[in-house]
């Protein structure tokens, strides 16, 4: 298989795995929503950022130091599976000792009893970072696509049931536990990669060299983006944090999840090209046109039918938070660009540079916390879009350079499909402004308008990117039926 088809074909089948998997994660939370308050989900948001960070210990960069190493042994692999396991159970029993204090601190005395609870998926998911770096690193997503969606099955089948029978808050902390616990067991069981007993410390120096500073950055950027969990539930209330813990959900399915794609599969792609300039800044620029066609498209489709989808979805209840997705929308939008670019650095080996630019974005990103705590969650995410441009221009700035691929070349890039997209969304919304009927019928009539003038467009304007992802559906379809008849 060239690399070209190793490329289109883990595209295809990581999409598959993310959106099968969040879009059934979506399924199973519109349903839980219908069945539990704002508030219980609040409870769970203010204990996001404490398991995160826990999260980012634990990998400390070692994944994708082994994902760029070209000739990785077992003994790497076994040696960066110990260090994770060690620093799971260290970082479990940290929360556990601290889960009265935090529980003071927001106030809120359920707390502890649930971070002692949840943060048994730290020491679960610790079992599975190798497996699923061994996967990623061969780009073989198919196997991982049928792990996520049985998972995500089950655990979301479980939670869904205990919601059905006053549980409350703890189904929300069983479907974690459990979506871990399902998804580690099963990869252990068809990955067939066992470790070895050895610890190399030789190993363990070369891969932390390049992966401590992309723990550093990864740390900064986890706390940037759960510290506003953190801040809406020390000053305002779990019910609010609710109503931002669900527009955020709605806002991660499409603009978070076509980022863990595009940096699953685009890392070990352009990591094989590191050493050919011109076909790595070919690849890239095709990535990009392509990926920000798909995110411009469903980002600001999603702010326009915001409204109703809301309502229709989740119920009238949730409506105050169809502000807050209206503006995360705007800021998730470029979340795809980052990774991209972000990843440009990694290929690179400058994980210094990589740290250098989270430090200084994340500075720049202060203010906007002191404007959350003073004037409010909506003008917090308004600074969040800001950031979000700032943030663009310096990934960007930096990546380009290696590459001879600049800010202004990316922009002029991906302009036609902002623009497009754009129009659209106007038009969507406007049409939502006209409608006076039931709000499912507004939400199919915007979804269909959206549609229709999204393809038409690019392909009356013949957009590049829309004429190569369509040129690369029919080439698939093409050898699916050709397979079919075999």
């Amino acid at each position: 298989m060239t690399l070209k088809e190793k490329t289109i074909n883990g595209l295809v089948w990581s999409f598959i795995d993310n959106f099968a998997n969040q879009g059934i994660q979506f399924v199973v939370g519109i349903v839980l929503a219908r069945l539990l308050s704002p508030q219980e989900f609040g409870l769970i948001g203010m204990l996001t950022i404490f398991i995160a960070v826990s999260q980012s210990f634990i990998d400390s960069g070692f994944s994708n130091a082994l994902i760029r190493k070209k000739d990785c042994t077992n003994e790497d692999y076994s040696t960066v599976f110990y260090f994770n396991l060690s620093i799971g159970i260290i970082f479990y029993f940290l929360l556990f000792i601290s889960a009265q204090a935090i529980s003071v601190f927001f106030k809120e005395p359920q707390l502890k009893l649930l971070l002692q609870i949840l943060g048994l998926s730290l020491i679960i998911n610790s079992l599975t970072i190798i497996q699923r770096t061994i996967l990623i690193k061969r780009i073989n997503f198919k196997l991982q696509t049928r792990i996520s969606v049985i998972s995500a099955l089950l655990s979301g089948g479980i939670s869904i049931t205990m919601a059905l029978k006053g549980y409350g808050v703890w189904s929300l902390v069983a479907k974690t536990i459990l979506g871990y616990a399902i998804t580690s067991l099963l990869l252990w069981l068809w990955n067939k990669w066992n470790p070895i007993h050895v610890f190399s410390k030789k190993s363990f120096k070369e891969l932390f060299g390049f992966g401590s500073k992309l723990l550093i950055s990864g740390l900064i950027d986890t706390i940037y983006r759960n510290v506003y969990y953190l801040v809406i539930g020390k000053y305002f209330s779990a019910q609010e944090l609710g109503y931002y813990t669900r527009a955020d959900q709605f806002k991660t399915l499409p603009s978070q999840n076509i980022s863990d794609v595009m940096t699953r599969v685009t890392y070990p792609v352009l990591s094989q090209l590191q050493d050919e300039p011109e076909k790595l800044k070919t690849a890239y620029k095709k990535m990009i046109k392509s990926i920000m066609l798909i995110s411009f498209a469903l980002m600001i489709g999603m702010c326009a039918v915001a409204e109703p989808l809301v309502i229709t979805l989740v119920g009238i209840k949730w409506q105050p938070s169809v502000i807050y997705l209206q503006l995360l929308c705007f800021g998730g939008m470029l979340y795809p660009l980052h990774a991209l670019n972000l990843n440009m650095l990694q290929v690179q080996g400058r994980s210094d540079l990589f740290l250098k630019l989270e430090i200084i974005k994340k500075i720049l990103a202060i203010p906007t916390i002191i404007i959350g705590v003073f004037l409010g969650i909506k003008f917090m995410i308004m600074g969040m879009i800001v950031n979000s441009i700032i943030a663009y221009y310096l990934n960007s700035y930096w990546s380009g350079k290696f590459i001879n691929y600049s800010t202004k070349e990316q922009i002029i890039d991906i302009l036609p499909t902002f623009l497009i997209s754009l129009f659209m969304g106007i038009c969507v919304y406007l049409l939502g402004i006209i409608l006076h009927c039931n709000h499912w019928i507004i939400l199919f009539c915007q979804l269909c308008l959206g549609t229709v003038l999204m393809f038409s467009l690019c392909r009356i304007l013949k957009i590049d990117a829309y004429l190569e992802l369509n040129a690369i559906v029919i080439e698939q379809l093409k050898k699916n039926k050709n397979g079919n008849k075999q």
